[in-house]
């Protein structure tokens, strides 16, 4: 997959908030230091991404995406 994000960082997902709609994702990340992100329920089980996966985050201007590859 081809995005136009240049900044990205590798983590492993801690722990996964879920609500009706919405989820928020926490990261850990090898800097001292944690991630969030949030993104639908529809957007979490497409990714199929759970507890232990190691993602890519991408982060372009406010925006904070996972990509589980």
């Amino acid at each position: 997959m081809k995005y136009g994000a240049r900044n990205q960082i590798i983590g492993r997902v801690a722990r996964i908030k879920k609500g009706d709609v919405m989820c928020q994702v926490t990261l850990d990340i090898s800097a001292p230091a944690v991630m969030n992100s949030v993104m639908t329920m529809e957007s979490l089980g497409e990714l199929g991404i759970k507890k232990g996966d190691e993602v890519r985050v991408v982060v372009k201007a406010i925006n904070v995406l996972l990509i589980k590859e």
